[in-house]
């Protein structure tokens, strides 16, 4: 779930944050050209739901990249799921980089993490 500061904020749009159905844009309102813009264009950076292969947890701001080293984006959240039992987190990476099952790396400390783009929710009830 999207957390305010986090994954929502006034650095990401709700478009790139994969909430464009909370916006009525077919209503005035402060920004409305901007959020039409993005969703016209499409977004820079997309929302993207990871498994980390590994039992250390990345944090806010955490730089992802593509298999080949190059900064594609940075974690928004993490934390190690009690449910699922393995660590995920969120961030926005570029859009190329967003399709499920795509091989990323994200840095902690000195190490390169193995991690997955996977759908979110990353769980949803029976």
């Amino acid at each position: 779930m999207p957390l305010y500061g986090h994954e929502l904020s006034e650095e990401w749009d709700p478009i790139t944050a994969g909430q464009a159905w909370v916006v009525a844009l077919d209503k005035e309102f402060i920004g409305r050209d901007a959020i039409a813009k993005v969703k016209e264009q499409g977004p820079r950076k997309v929302l993207v739901g990871m498994e980390i292969d590994s039992k250390r947890t990345p944090r806010q701001h955490a730089p992802i990249s593509a298999p080949d080293g190059r900064s594609i984006g940075e974690v928004t959240s993490g934390i190690t799921s009690p449910t699922l039992g393995r660590v995920i987190a969120m961030g926005f990476v570029e859009p190329e980089f967003a399709a499920e099952g795509t091989a990323l790396r994200v840095a902690l400390r000195g190490a390169d993490l193995p991690a997955q783009v996977v759908k979110l929710p990353f769980y949803k009830r029976s």
